[in-house]
């Protein structure tokens, strides 16, 4: 069968390819096209357009983009007719998937919504969209599935792909390195603008540790060099995220699905974001939860730090890591990472999905 997954971000990029790898397990002779990275590409997806050219966000930023967006929905409205598939994959990316679900559905082109939108967060009105354009929701955080069981919504809780990922990569014959504190500012430019500067000012009030910053592939290393200038304790390293972190007493990172990935490998971690303030004044107003980390959602408490705008400086980070270092904290901490990981372990994971999705399929073909 035919599949076009569409993911615009890089942690829709991540976990795409998982599902992707899995849809080749049921279904052996799948074709699989859509709009992604370099992930879904090593998974063996055709991919016509990068995330990179898709991933605007934040109220500001979407306006700015509003003609590249339209255009965008054009080409892959196109892309999709031409390719005529079995089934439509979206990947998160709710501002752009939603509209494609809806004119997927008019198409009578099967739907699946792998990885739920925030919804649960702000905007909950969208949730009928997706009760009426798709045909199954696969849900990664233990309570996505009661949310759109109050809708009627059908969703299936798989666990965290990233849960079983990392628990299965993780090499245990690393060890900390005194001192080390792993940075991570961000996977969008004006993320990493904003924030690298914060954490550059870190390193300088702390002259006595090293710091290590991640840089992700689709990010020139030069936007980073450029901010880091010559700040000696920082040292640049492109990839090996999961190594840096397991090599790292603490990290710094930027709210997003890297703060739960720190959180599985076990590195005590403070979560920083700093958007634009007009983009933050809206969101803050719409947005109904009591945390921005998927850490402290999960564990329903505040198991890390969260510095937000103002608080995401140099001088509130170094206060904030120096206690998530101490003895106590740390040990919180790290109890805090066993119950999540417990929690996200549960459900059948990307092959729960990928099984599911071919098998539907299946039964609608007769």
């Amino acid at each position: 069968m035919k599949y076009f997954i569409l993911a615009g971000e890089a942690r829709g990029d991540k976990q795409a390819a998982l599902l992707c790898a899995s849809i080749y397990k049921y279904d052996p002779q799948a074709v699989l096209k859509g709009w992604g990275g370099e992930a879904m590409i090593e998974s063996g997806v055709d991919i016509t357009k990068h995330y990179r050219d898709l991933a605007f966000m934040g109220f500001v930023e979407v306006i700015k983009h509003l003609p590249v967006i339209f255009k965008n929905f054009r080409l892959c409205k196109k892309e999709i007719m031409e390719f005529r598939p079995d089934a439509l994959i979206l990947v998160d990316y709710p501002g752009f998937n939603l509209r494609m679900a809806s004119w997927a559905f008019k198409k009578n082109i099967p739907v699946y919504y792998y990885i739920s939108p925030q919804l649960w967060a702000w905007h909950t009105s969208r949730v009928y969209k997706i009760k009426q354009a798709v045909r199954r929701m696969y849900v990664i955080l233990p309570f996505e599935q009661e949310f759109y069981k109050k809708y009627n919504v059908d969703a299936l809780y798989i666990g965290h792909p990233l849960a079983k990922g990392i628990r299965e990569l993780k090499d245990s014959s690393i060890e900390i390195k005194k001192g080390s504190i792993a940075l991570l500012p961000g996977s969008r430019k004006h993320e990493i603008d904003l924030i690298l500067p914060e954490m550059v000012g870190l390193a300088k009030l702390l002259p006595d540790y090293s710091f290590r910053v991640v840089c992700v592939q689709h990010i020139p290393v030069s936007i980073y060099r450029d901010i880091i200038g010559d700040q000696s304790n920082i040292l640049l390293v492109e990839g090996q995220m999961q190594m840096i972190l397991q090599e790292s007493e603490a990290a710094i990172v930027t709210s997003g699905t890297a703060t739960l990935e720190t959180a599985l490998i076990g590195t005590p971690q403070v979560v920083v974001y700093k958007g634009n303030p007009l983009s933050y004044t809206i969101a803050k107003r719409l947005v109904k939860v009591p945390y921005i980390s998927l850490v402290n959602l999960i564990s329903e408490k505040e198991l890390v730090p969260e510095l937000i705008q103002k608080e995401c400086n140099a001088l509130t980070m170094k206060i904030n890591l120096l206690e998530v270092l101490s003895a106590e904290r740390n040990q919180f901490i790290r109890k805090g990472y066993e119950e999540i990981q417990q929690k996200l372990l549960s459900g059948g994971g990307s092959d729960a999905a990928a099984e599911d999705i071919v098998m539907n399929l299946s039964k609608l073909k007769g």
